[in-house]
């Protein structure tokens, strides 16, 4: 039996950078805190209706943030929405140059005359 080798593929830990999505931080920070609002709800035996109940948030959001359709949320909206279930959030940010860095554009020179 000849079995072709598998090809393994190290990803970045984030699958948003990993398939070019545009903003793929942002992506995965609201893809984690919809996470969270889905363990909270889920610790607490919530259905959508039950959350909204409990923050005045529209059922069809948490709705929405089960099935991760996200577009619609921010980043804050998603913290302030942890907030109402009664979760502390705490962020911590990381901020260093990519390797190899970009290189700004030089500016066209002018010219001479």
């Amino acid at each position: 039996m000849n079995v072709d080798p598998i090809e393994i593929v190290r990803g970045s830990g984030n699958v948003f950078a990993d398939l070019g999505y545009p903003n793929a931080v942002g992506e995965q920070l609201k893809t984690l805190l919809a996470s969270e609002i889905i363990k909270a709800m889920d610790a607490a035996s919530m259905t959508a209706r039950a959350a909204e109940a409990r923050t005045g948030i529209a059922a069809t959001d948490f709705s929405r943030i089960r099935h991760v359709k996200l577009d619609r949320f921010t980043i804050d909206r998603l913290i302030a929405i942890l907030e109402r279930l009664d979760t502390d959030v705490n962020v911590q940010v990381t901020v260093q140059p990519r390797h190899p860095p970009r290189l700004a554009a030089q500016p066209a020179k002018a010219a001479l005359s």
